[in-house]
């Protein structure tokens, strides 16, 4: 069995060796790369279908090396290991993961018991495993209530781009006044609104407003923006013009 580790951290990549040796006896072969396109690499290279991935790494994060890995290889299982549990990384890992495959989302917080639990339920029994915050957000993330619709989380994303209320509505095949309705439900779901105490000039730029909350509440993180930068320029390059307002 052939373990590839990715993590850009050299204790952590070592603290995760002694982990996967100690709860897998059955693995003669741990791999290690310290950046999600060298993982890529030497996934594709080594045929390994177990993974374990980190989330923040550059130049190439960990939702990204995932997406690939399992575009080339559906069946592989993935540990994704992270000090972050917010809601950002949820919906990037919904995303892309393949229907009916095993994979786990555990925090570097969790015990070294956690963890070698996690590596043997994914990697052996072909389990999934999140860990209860994980799995809270990921609940609130469907639907429920005060969380977001996966359309309104991608106006909220477009606004964090700069995008302007008619782009939005072009790019996501929506009309004007359904772009400005969704800027409304995002609004009252931030908490984000103008100050009524008599003040007749207003406080906030209530775009820029929900798009600072959002980021204090971990709805968007940088992986999620440079994710979405990338997409939005193979969106633009399509779309030929570039924004118009």
């Amino acid at each position: 069995m052939k373990i590839l580790i990715v993590e850009d951290d050299a204790l952590h990549r070592a603290y995760l060796g002694e982990a996967v040796r100690a709860a897998l006896p059955e693995c003669d072969m741990v791999l290690e790369a310290a950046d999600g396109a060298t993982g890529e690499k030497l996934a594709r290279e080594h045929a390994s279908d177990r993974v374990v991935m980190d989330l923040q790494m550059s130049p190439r994060n960990g939702i990204e090396a995932a997406r690939t890995i399992w575009r080339e290889r559906p069946d592989t299982r993935i540990l994704f290991w992270s000090n972050y549990a917010d809601e950002a990384n949820v919906r990037g890992i919904s995303r892309i993961v393949p229907a009916g495959a095993a994979y786990g989302y555990v925090l570097k917080s969790a015990s070294d018991e956690r963890l070698r639990l996690a590596l043997r339920s994914v990697f052996i029994e072909d389990q999934c495993v999140i860990d209860r915050e994980v799995r809270g957000l990921q609940q609130k993330s469907t639907g429920a209530v005060s969380g977001f619709t996966d359309s309104e989380y991608e106006v909220l994303i477009d606004i964090a781009l700069g995008l302007t209320d008619r782009t939005i509505a072009r790019r996501r095949n929506l009309s004007l006044r359904s772009v400005q309705n969704r800027l409304q439900q995002l609004y009252e779901k931030l908490g984000v609104y103008q100050p009524n105490d008599g003040d007749a000039e207003a406080r906030f730029n209530l775009r820029s407003r929900a798009v600072t909350v959002s980021l204090l509440r971990k709805l968007v993180n940088y992986t999620a923006l440079e994710r979405a930068e990338i997409e939005l320029a193979r969106w633009l390059e399509k779309d030929g013009n570039g924004p118009r307002s």
